[in-house]
Parts: structure tokens; sequence; C-alpha cells
């Protein structure tokens, strides 16, 4: 079963259920979905379904950190149930001894030294990773693996 169609079949669902936030979720989602495959006229594959669930996890992390410094913290606890609920599509993460071995294994494969090789390391780890490990973090580990 591909991601869209568990998608699916989970807001049909929440609806039996009566999942009211369950069911905004995945719905948020699927227009997020939608939207893409309207403005690209292309069908979605899983890894780009993953990429817009990570972008939307992202924005929920943002929001919180907004309503918690306005003191609201209502809305910070709701937009926690959505990354809850979005992190349930999201593949199993990688502990940090798989990443470093992502990571040493790539920059060997890039055959460059320094920080030129930067760009061509995170372009072969990216689709390795996504969704499976936050890239910002990764791309702390290999400046620091370059760096040196």
């Amino acid at each position: 079963m591909t991601l869209k169609a568990k998608i699916t079949e989970d807001m049909k669902a929440a609806m039996r259920a009566r999942e009211t936030a369950r069911l905004s979720t995945i719905r948020l989602l699927l227009a997020a979905m939608k939207q893409k495959e309207v403005d690209e006229r292309i069908e979605l594959t899983d890894a780009d379904i993953l990429g817009i669930i990570d972008k939307m996890i992202k924005q929920r992390r943002e929001s919180i950190t907004q309503f918690e410094a306005g003191g609201r913290a209502e809305l910070a606890a709701a937009e926690r149930a959505e990354i809850e609920i979005l992190q349930g599509y999201m593949p199993q993460r990688l502990t940090e001894a798989e990443i470093d071995a992502l990571v040493d294994a790539a920059i060997a494969g890039a055959g460059l030294t320094g920080m030129a090789a930067m760009g061509k390391v995170m372009a072969s780890l990216k689709p390795q990773l996504a969704g499976r490990a936050d890239m910002g973090e990764v791309s702390a580990r290999v400046k620091a693996r370059l760096g040196t």
C-alpha cells in the first residue's frame, strides 16, 4: 500500500471514529499533497509525500516556539498533537551511529576533502536520510568531519 493510500484510509477511519483533531490534521496533509500535485502536474511518490510531511512538522515546531513565546500554551499543545499524528507517517528514525556511518561513507565516496565536498556529500545523503534524520544535524556532522 502506498503512503498516499494509507493516509486516505486513515482519513476515512478518523471520520468513522469521529476523531476531529486527527481528521483535521490528515485533511491538511491531503490538501498539501493535492496542492503539490496540481502545481507541479505530477503524481507524488512516497519520497515526495515524506518531504511534505517533514515540512509540515517543521512549520508546527516553529509555531510552537511562537505560541510559547506569546503565552498561548493551548495552541502550542494543539500543534504538538498535530506533530504526533504527522510523525506516525514518517519512517523509523536512524540512530546517531547509523547516521555517522552513512556520513563517513558519503565523504569517502565523494573523493574530495575540505569544505568543497560539502554540497556533493549532502546531495548524496539527502535521498538516504529523507525523513529519517534531521538534515540540519546531519549538515553539522558533515561540516565537522570535512572541516578537520
